[in-house]
């Protein structure tokens, strides 16, 4: 089989953008520890509200941690609780989630937040607010007729 001078070429060039892809992968993966964000947090869906950090939802300050705030919330049935909470300007915050019923989305918009909550899960994502302003939380996985009215308000304030 003849093959032509620039089919060996492109050839060549896929190959090798593969392996760079693959050995950049595994680097990332391996050596760096790198790892995509997972549910390795279990939970029972029927006894969410008796199982601490969801006894109490919302913006809690912890000690000792690599983050200066956790912030809790709860779905379920339309509704985000808390509905509103304000955080402060600059605080790293861990965003812990689940949900009490269907799966629902966690977006919040104009961030990088986006997390699906899923029943017996729990979600985690860690981040920064260096911008003050009002951060809208919408679910953005259909989770039934009332889908349209699931949101709710982080406030970042000085």
């Amino acid at each position: 089989m003849h093959m032509h001078k620039f089919e060996k070429i492109w050839l060549a060039f896929g190959i090798g953008a593969l392996v760079v892809f693959l050995v950049t992968i595994g680097v990332s993966a391996f050596y760096l520890g790198n790892k995509p964000p997972s549910c390795l947090t279990t939970i029972n869906p029927e006894k969410v509200n008796q199982t601490k950090p969801f006894t109490e939802p919302g913006l809690h300050k912890v000690e000792g941690k690599e983050w200066d705030y956790e912030l809790v919330y709860v779905a379920s049935a339309f509704s985000f609780n808390p509905v509103q909470v304000k955080v402060p300007l600059g605080s790293k915050v861990r965003v812990i989630a689940t949900t009490t019923d269907v799966v629902h989305g966690f977006e919040v918009a104009g961030t990088n937040i986006n997390m699906m909550l899923e029943p017996g899960y729990v979600s985690e994502y860690t981040t920064t607010f260096d911008k003050a302003g009002e951060y809208l939380i919408v679910c953005n996985e259909y989770c039934g007729a009332g889908h349209h009215l699931m949101s709710s308000k982080i406030e970042v304030v000085k």
